[in-house]
């Protein structure tokens, strides 16, 4: 499992909804200390005695409660590091945390990246996000909504900032930076739910990827969304 920022009780039924159980589970991964990434992993970990990997930065950033857990394993945000049949590729990101990374999952013939939580593209990123097959890309918000929502001068500056969030546009601007001769799938994520839409996300990715807005999937707040194949 990538990071658990639910409860036991959402956890396990979001899990069930994907006929999963805990017991399924390998581990969790923690990209980062952020609440809606980590707030419910030591329960998760201590109730199915599940091993958790997080780089040193985020071990350090909680890590009185990380103590109790089962296992605990420090990762380096470069160095690559196998799960069963899964390598895993960590790369460091530029966000308001610890030592904050996100991670391409592969098995030797495809290859899934995933980027959540970061403020800005680096060359690193797009490097290691090129010539994947399959990408689960954060669109936070809409450059206007967010200018012109409630939302104190701090805090717009904050999600906005190097180290915030990507917005559509820029989203748009690193998925046509990459190699996607081999992407299969492309799913917008971490949508604001105040400062962004799906069809907002939907039409800035599908520029860069010259394909239906209809093509491109959305991981709700509420549901993520379904299994997907790569082959």
């Amino acid at each position: 499992m990538l990071d658990c920022g639910l409860g036991l009780r959402e956890t396990v039924s979001r899990l069930s909804r994907l006929s999963l159980s805990p017991e399924d589970l390998s581990g969790i991964l923690v990209t980062h200390e952020h609440e809606d990434h980590a707030s419910g992993v030591v329960r998760l970990a201590r109730k199915f005695n599940l091993p958790v990997w997080m780089t040193h930065g985020t071990f350090r950033a909680d890590q009185d409660a990380y103590l109790p857990l089962p296992k605990v394993c420090l990762i380096e945000g470069y160095q690559r590091f196998g799960i069963g049949d899964i390598e895993i590729e960590p790369f460091p990101v530029p966000h308001d945390a610890r030592e904050p990374v996100q991670f391409v999952f592969g098995n030797g013939a495809t290859r899934l990246g995933v980027i959540t939580d970061v403020g800005c593209s680096t060359p690193h990123i797009e490097a290691t996000l090129s010539g994947c097959h399959a990408l689960v890309l954060e669109c936070n918000h809409d450059a206007q909504m967010l200018a012109n929502s409630n939302y104190p001068p701090s805090l717009i500056r904050r999600i906005s900032g190097r180290f915030g969030h990507l917005e559509n546009r820029s989203s748009s601007e690193l998925l046509s930076r990459l190699d996607r001769s081999r992407l299969q799938h492309v799913i917008a994520a971490h949508l604001s739910q105040k400062n962004n839409t799906p069809q907002l996300a939907r039409s800035a990715l599908s520029q860069a990827m010259n394909c239906s807005e209809e093509w491109i999937g959305i991981a709700c707040q509420k549901e993520g969304f379904d299994w997907r194949q790569v082959v």
